[in-house]
């Protein structure tokens, strides 16, 4: 493999990296339906602020979100909402493995 692809592969892994925590798989699935501010996403999760804005933070340097500052709230909403085909394709292979899991027994 050469440095180019290395540097292309390790750029992906990061933004699939980005997404790889339950939390993190939960805002995104929320910002699918729209924005959502801080304090939104903090009830909904169940973590305190501080969390929820690391985790937040890791999307946003992944290029997965992106924040909208109004008054003393921020707002999410996804950068790329064809995020949801990936979400998809996750359950689709979640779907696959049932079958395969299923035929087995």
């Amino acid at each position: 493999m050469d440095e180019k692809t290395k540097r292309q592969l390790a750029v992906r892994a990061r933004i699939i990296k980005a997404l790889a925590h339950p939390a993190r798989l939960f805002i995104a699935q929320t910002l699918l339906e729209g924005e959502r501010c801080v304090c939104d996403l903090t009830s909904l999760i169940g973590s305190d602020i501080s969390t929820v804005s690391k985790h937040l933070s890791v999307m946003r340097n992944a290029g997965i979100v992106q924040d909208d500052k109004r008054g003393n709230q921020v707002f999410y909403s996804l950068k790329t909402p064809c995020l949801f085909n990936f979400l998809h394709c996750v359950e689709a292979v979640l779907q696959e493995s049932k079958e395969e899991y299923n035929v087995l027994k």
